[in-house]
């Protein structure tokens, strides 16, 4: 395997487990809510719950048109929410726009 493609292997693994810990996160905030999926689902406007089981096993993501709605529904701080989102969702950025922000995963 060349290292270009050993690079493009490892960031798609950094990814996969990036968006499961979202998910993780995700789900502890909706229990700590005491909402279910499909409590969750008609808050943020979802048709499927299933939509949210996907998130939460991180086979998805919030879309970000919808960040405020999901903090809102989750009883969070929309910035706060969205930053967090961020360092999971797209970390580069992340560490480009907040260089002194550590990144706490799987808190």
């Amino acid at each position: 395997m060349s290292s270009f493609t050993q690079t493009k292997h490892d960031d798609s693994n950094d990814i996969k487990k990036l968006r499961k810990e979202a998910g993780m996160w995700l789900r502890s905030l909706r229990e700590k809510s005491q909402l279910s999926q499909r409590q969750l689902a008609d808050r943020v406007d979802v048709e499927y719950y299933t939509f949210i089981s996907q998130i939460e096993v991180g086979r998805g993501r919030v879309p970000t048109e919808r960040v405020e709605i999901w903090a809102e529904a989750l009883g969070e701080d929309v910035q706060t929410f969205a930053k967090r989102l961020m360092s999971y969702y797209d970390p580069t950025n992340y560490r480009l726009v907040f260089p002194d922000a550590h990144i706490h995963l799987s808190d």
